[in-house]
């Protein structure tokens, strides 16, 4: 894919450039003409738009995913992580998911009030939540808008399960909510870890939380009665993965009483978002990890199927499963006891009361 800007990194974000819109009718390249002009300036402003919600569950059917509901209170994501395999659906919002997607932010309107129409519709099934499937529901946006809490506080009303995955330590801020509705058994938390090198990190998720804030966060968390698991994700060949068992040996001392883990995916934009930031960031090992990630993927930098795409195949991957198999016995991670403590209660749920029915 041609890139539409040539651009050296910003500083606090992730992507290099934003690479076309796979659906405008038109792309833009740029050209040296021989005019000297003045460098891109490095900061790049935060920018939020508004969308009216006009309907607050994404569902899906696929076997690879533990969830069939999710909701995000936001499209696109400041922490601007630069493998986030979300990137692709700012291009659906006629973005780029480049540099757009982690400084241009839409911020959804409504979601609540149509989250309480869809629980209260008759025939509803209550089945766990995925809080949020595409974006961290706690970025640094989430701080001004509250939707998060907002919608916490819904679901604890009618006793509605919920899961949550985050790299952000301002989860924090709700654990009165987690708290109680961790007492009812209708939350688990998995707090997500990548690298528990600071500079590595600060490149990678440049306005994510660090790595020792992350685990303060499982620590406080537990503390608070929570269930909290880690997802050491993703696992990225050649640059993360001599860290795995160091990741898990962290979280479990922090309290996370389940672990899972996930290979690095790079669907459409993210493969030439990704190998850009190699070459800028880590040069030396760009082409062996782009190798290694081959290995994976038989063949190719992504492979989209089910079953596969998630964990990759091959003897890279072998090893690593079983690495991470023996760090968990070791550890104690993923005792049946840990997950009877993760186990979520959809039997108490009481569908709310529509807004017209509040004084009935």
């Amino acid at each position: 894919m041609p890139r539409s800007t040539a651009a050296a990194p910003h500083k606090g974000r992730g992507a290099t450039f934003d690479p076309d819109n796979r659906f405008a009718p038109t792309r833009v390249e740029a050209e040296d003409d021989g005019w000297w002009q003045e460098d891109v300036p490095e900061r790049l402003a935060t920018e939020v738009r508004e969308e009216r919600a006009r309907s607050a569950l994404s569902w899906n059917r696929s076997p690879d995913l533990p969830f069939d509901r999710s909701l995000n209170p936001y499209r696109g994501c400041e922490h601007g992580c630069i493998y986030c395999y979300a990137r692709p659906s700012h291009a659906y919002w006629d973005l780029s998911p480049g540099l757009d997607f982690e400084s241009r932010l839409i911020a959804r309107t409504g979601l609540v009030e149509r989250l309480r129409e869809e629980l209260a519709k008759p025939g509803y099934v209550c089945r766990s939540i995925n809080l949020a499937g595409n974006t961290d529901a706690y970025q640094p946006l989430e701080a001004e808008r509250r939707t998060t809490r907002e919608v916490l506080s819904l679901l604890l009303e009618c006793r509605h399960p919920v899961t949550l995955v985050s790299k952000s330590a301002l989860i924090l801020r709700d654990r009165d909510l987690l708290g109680e509705m961790a007492r009812h058994r209708l939350v688990r938390v998995m707090i997500s870890l990548t690298s528990l090198d600071r500079d590595l990190k600060r490149a990678l998720e440049p306005r994510a939380a660090s790595p020792a804030a992350r685990l303060r966060t499982i620590e406080q968390l537990t503390a608070a009665g929570v269930p909290v698991g880690t997802l050491i994700a993703p696992v990225i060949p050649g640059l993360t993965d001599h860290e795995l068992e160091r990741l898990l040996a962290a979280a479990r001392e922090a309290g996370a009483g389940t672990a899972g883990w996930m290979l690095l995916r790079l669907p459409r934009e993210v493969a030439p978002l990704f190998e850009e930031w190699l070459e800028a960031h880590y040069p030396e090992r760009a082409a062996k990890v782009m190798s290694l990630m081959r290995q994976c993927r038989n063949g190719e930098v992504y492979d989209s199927r089910f079953g596969n795409r998630m964990r990759g195949e091959g003897i890279f991957v072998d090893l690593l499963e079983q690495r991470f198999a023996r760090a968990c016995r070791q550890l104690g991670f993923n005792t049946p006891d840990a997950w009877a403590a993760q186990s979520l209660d959809t039997t108490a749920f009481r569908p709310p009361r529509a807004q017209g029915d509040l004084f009935a």
